[in-house]
């Protein structure tokens, strides 16, 4: 079948697919495993239906048959989509803030009705930039619907897999322009161009640390500048070499370089203005901020979700379970997630024993001729130091740490993993024997397990793949019942 000759609603199908999957896709790189889903309707007197090709929305039923059927609130809310006019004019729907998934929509004169879905992952610095993403789904499906051409068909998943950077730049431009007003002059695009450059351009063998700060010209004569440059010999942005050398003036101090967007203007010290945004380098990765609230993280040249701190919600899941009384359980917790965050910040792997036990087990390793107490700040940062000793900390359910550079030894189990290294395959083996104990796991490179009984409980399973559409997806009534 040649291309545009394809029927309306296999094109529509078609359309649905690629999109999902580029969007998926994209998502899956800028937070991690994200999987995407859609409720729509196309006609104002058309059902809701739903498509969730990897059961995103399972879960969700009770809440969405509210929303949807047993209300028709959702119909009556917004403009009369008939008549819109503009091409491409798109009125957005806002998050629906169900548990642990971000929404977000719109209407338009090609599809009536659009709510679009992904995961909030726990360790996310803003779903700004994923709401963003999520309302250009709905944008590109719409014209996807309006245009009708096959030949094109496949281009909006390709668009949606390669956002990252224009989904940060859409929601920094958003809140620029709330705060500074609509004719504002700010280039966000190539201020995060400038970013990722530097960020990757090492100075004598060292990757960037200090603050790059970006403020909006009518804000500079309130700035403590330290140093300043006369206009025509500032440093421009994309001199990404020039600006890398300065920020050796910055490092690990409270001075900042600060800029108009287009160049360097000086250092400055101080406080700064509530609308600015600050690219804060920390060698190999860092962090991009608003108004002084995260926006997203960077490394190897690419924007990403993560906060980069250790997602430890099993964990604390784990220990609310336990038979430890509440309040000791949750202290226990803090006392980890303190160790955890430290060897990820330090960029050293290690493996911390959580003994729930009444009487703490005797493992293998430099005994403590007296434990000591880890609610004390003084023995916690010596329990950071000591993790990064060879073998594992022993921490017991009395919050107290009993010894560190511990042997974990035990039977081969199924699941092991020579990739996944010593530390890994250990705690494999030794909680596989013993009861009431739980290891965390974390590697150099990042990735924290957290193990139990001989499973690693963190363990994520790839994403089922799916199909090009060949029926309309269901109903919303017909979904909900199975």
């Amino acid at each position: 079948m040649e291309a545009g000759t394809i029927n309306n609603g296999s094109y529509k199908n078609l359309c649905l697919y690629h999109v999902v999957d580029g969007l998926s896709a994209g998502l899956s790189q800028f937070s991690g495993q994200s999987r995407a889903a859609l409720l729509y309707a196309e006609a104002p007197e058309d059902p809701v239906r739903v498509y969730d090709p990897q059961d995103l929305l399972r879960g969700h039923e009770p809440r969405l048959k509210e929303l949807y059927l047993d209300s028709s609130e959702w119909r009556r809310r917004g403009p009369d989509t008939r008549a819109m006019t503009e091409f491409g004019e798109m009125h957005p729907e806002k998050n629906l803030e169900l548990a642990g998934l971000v929404s977000f929509g719109g209407r338009s004169r090609s599809i009536f009705y659009q709510m679009w879905f992904t995961e909030h992952h726990p360790d996310t610095c803003s779903i700004g930039p994923t709401e963003r993403w999520l309302e250009h789904a709905a944008f590109l499906l719409a014209n996807d619907f309006a245009f009708e051409n096959a030949l094109y068909a496949g281009s909006s998943g390709y668009v949606l897999r390669e956002y990252a950077t224009h989904a940060v730049r859409d929601f920094l431009l958003d809140a620029v322009n709330v705060m500074l007003g609509w004719d504002t002059k700010v280039l966000v695009l190539p201020i995060l161009d400038a970013v990722l450059a530097i960020s990757k351009t090492p100075e004598e063998g060292h990757k960037p640390f200090g603050h790059l700060v970006f403020v909006a010209p009518d804000d500079f004569p309130g700035l403590d500048f330290l140093v300043r440059f006369p206009r025509d010999l500032r440093p421009g942005v994309h001199n990404y070499k020039h600006v890398r050398k300065l920020l050796q003036a910055v490092e690990r101090a409270d001075r900042k370089l600060a800029s108009d967007g287009l160049s360097i203007v000086g250092i400055v010290g101080g406080d700064m203005p509530e609308c600015r945004l600050t690219a804060d380098f920390h060698g190999g990765h860092g962090f991009l901020r608003f108004a002084g609230e995260p926006v997203c993280s960077f490394s190897d040249g690419r924007f990403t979700s993560t906060n980069r701190k250790a997602n430890l919600v099993d964990l604390e899941e784990m220990l609310l379970e336990s038979s430890l009384d509440p309040e000791a359980g949750s202290s226990l917790f803090r006392l980890v997630k303190e160790i955890v965050n430290h060897a990820g910040e330090e960029k050293f792997g290690c493996t911390i024993v959580m003994d729930l036990n009444e009487h703490p087990l005797e493992i293998s390793g430099q005994l403590l001729d007296q434990p000591v107490d880890l609610e004390d700040a003084d023995y916690l940062g010596l329990a950071c130091s000591l993790s990064k000793v060879d073998g594992a900390l022993h921490i017991g359910a009395d919050l107290r740490l009993h010894a560190f550079g511990c042997l974990l030894d035990g039977h081969a189990v199924p699941g092991e993993n020579l990739s996944r290294g010593a530390r890994f395959n250990s705690a494999l083996r030794f909680t596989s024997e013993r009861d009431s104990v739980i290891v965390v796991v974390v590697s150099s490179d990042r990735p924290v397990s957290i193990i139990r009984g001989g499973v690693e409980i963190t363990a994520r399973c790839e994403l089922k793949s799916f199909s090009k559409l060949v029926e309309p997806p269901p109903a919303l009534e017909d979904w909900i019942q199975g």
